[in-house]
């Protein structure tokens, strides 16, 4: 008859040997689990389009990256100014914009009555049109044109930024001027008031035909941008549809999810899944040998766990990622090394 203490001890050896198993059951249900929802995120990045990145503003440029979206946010730096030459104006910012209008006459009807009245507007109105034209003749063109100047160059992050995005950028301030900083030539016939230029002697009653100048510039705010990288550039990508500008603005750190609605949301706690995986892949193969050749042997549970996980995750990649599955195989064959190692150390002879 055998012992009542050898009886206990082949029972807790069994118990823990179907613990063994159910560890590495669940350690396959993990890595499976973690794998597929890679996969599904991967699939579905795919069918967006071209790659997306999510670099913030810490992200370079690197090699591997042209054509790819990527997300870039920061504190946009203007690295060569817009100047208005003509007028001698300049603003630290993305874009500065001179508005021009003059005072003219505009014809209203409300209710059938029309009535006629002088203010400031920023295109020539033809008064031939008018209902009642005599004595409501308007100069006609503009002597000074109404411009928009970008800067030179603005980068966010370390990218630089394409002038289709620049003058994208949300967001005006008036430009205050002083009419000592005008040319000769300007000085003369403008005068400073209010921040604004005009050509009326008495600002405050401005005649028929008088001009009034004003700038305005983009803010320096805290900026996101989605756009493709080219090289060291942000462009305007592939419109996917009719009106898409090909690109994203969006004033603030704005993450890429609220830049990209519907971009799916990238699977959480990969690598700490594989991690417990592996772990409990480990325990499982070390409970396995309790009672057997291997029991406490860490470095051949090890290798076993590496093994059936790594194995698993690579056939898995194989059709979708053969990079991806080409890596887990590695390790699959490191794990299988190791554990054969521990045989051969075990047996003292070379296994076939």
């Amino acid at each position: 008859m055998r012992s009542k203490k050898t009886s206990n001890g082949a029972g807790l050896a069994m118990g823990a040997r179907v613990a063994g198993a159910v560890l590495l059951l669940c350690a396959l249900g993990l890595i499976a689990w973690n794998e597929r929802r890679v996969m599904d995120y991967t699939a579905a990045l795919t069918r967006h389009g071209s790659p997306v990145l999510d670099l913030g503003g810490a992200g370079r440029p690197a090699a591997g990256q042209y054509g790819s979206t990527t997300r870039v946010s920061g504190m946009p730096q203007v690295v060569d100014a817009p100047r208005d030459a003509e007028f001698n104006v300049r603003s630290d910012s993305p874009v500065l914009v001179r508005h021009v209008e003059m005072f003219q006459w505009r014809e209203i009807t409300v209710g059938g009555n029309t009535h006629y009245e002088m203010d400031w507007v920023d295109h020539p109105i033809d008064a031939t049109g008018f209902a009642k034209p005599a004595g409501h003749v308007n100069p006609g063109a503009f002597p000074v044109q109404g411009r928009q100047f970008e800067a030179g160059e603005v980068r966010l992050g370390n990218f630089r930024l394409a002038t289709e995005i620049v003058r994208d950028f949300p967001g005006r301030v008036d430009v205050p001027v002083d009419e000592k900083s005008l040319p000769a030539n300007l000085a003369a016939t403008f005068t400073a008031h209010n921040g604004v230029l005009v050509t009326s002697s008495k600002p405050e009653r401005p005649r028929l035909g008088d001009l009034r100048v004003s700038w305005e510039a983009v803010p320096l705010q805290d900026m996101t941008v989605l756009a493709r990288i080219d090289g060291d550039t942000l462009v305007p990508g592939k419109a996917a549809r009719t009106g898409d500008a090909g690109f994203d603005v969006q004033v603030g750190d704005r993450s890429l999810l609220d830049v990209l609605p519907a971009l799916p949301e990238a699977p959480n706690a990969v690598v700490v899944m594989r991690a417990g995986a592996y772990v409990l892949a480990i325990f499982g193969a070390l409970l396995l040998a309790v009672g057997g050749r291997f029991h406490r042997d860490i470095l051949f549970a090890t290798g076993v766990g590496v093994v059936v996980v790594s194995a698993v995750a690579g056939a898995m990649w194989l059709a979708g990622d053969a990079m991806a599955a080409s890596v887990w195989l590695l390790f699959a064959v490191l794990g299988a090394g190791l554990a054969i190692w521990r045989v051969q150390q075990r047996t003292g002879r070379p296994t076939h």
